[in-house]
């Protein structure tokens, strides 16, 4: 009778222990899982950002102009702040062929894109989508030692006050650099 008083005392302790530690676990459980979610919970604009190109450049001249397209999609389409403009602007041009970047002072740079957005969002057109040339519509070919690309993009923009979608569809040229990676030499409107 003693011993199964005992081993009784033993159980209720044991499932005592088990479950005061189930409850310990679940209460840190939940705060990684909330960690997480505020993690994942990051602005379009944050998570462009995050991309590491150093480490993570575009393999391809068709995910080069994608990654491009999503930079772009966040200056005329998301809420960010003067210094979240800034790291785009340093984003999109990490793309660019250091020929196109010469072009321009980093102050004229910045203007010209604030100018052009301000521009679009007087207008309220935003993107509302955008479609890359199939791998297999890339054009490649050498220019003067240089290998070359030509792929299309077309964004749909769209304007609150009509509600449709019109096609602006853009040809853009990029060239591989020394390091193998494939930068935006430039663009230009296709005209119908």
């Amino acid at each position: 009778m003693k011993n199964s008083k005992i081993a009784k005392t033993v159980i209720i302790v044991v499932v005592i222990a088990a479950i005061i530690l189930v409850y310990y676990y679940s209460l840190g459980h939940r705060a990684k899982r909330q960690e997480v979610e505020e993690a994942i919970a990051a602005t379009v604009v944050q998570s462009v950002l995050m991309r590491d190109l150093a480490h993570n450049y575009p393999p391809t001249p068709k995910e080069v102009v994608k990654y491009y397209s999503e930079i772009t999609e966040c200056f005329y389409n998301e809420t960010y702040s003067d210094e979240e403009l800034v790291q785009l602007a340093n984003k999109i041009q990490m793309l660019y062929d250091a020929e196109l970047v010469a072009n321009k002072t980093q102050e004229q740079y910045m203007q010209d894109l604030r100018d052009d957005i301000g521009e679009m969002k007087g207008k309220q057109l935003t993107i509302a989508s955008y479609e890359v040339s199939a791998s297999t519509d890339v054009e490649y070919f050498k220019q003067n030692e240089y290998s070359c690309a030509r792929l299309y993009c077309t964004f749909y923009l769209r304007q609150p006050s009509n509600g449709g979608r019109v096609p602006s569809q853009e040809r853009f040229l990029l060239r591989q650099d020394e390091d193998g990676h494939w930068k935006i030499l430039g663009w230009e409107l296709v005209e119908d």
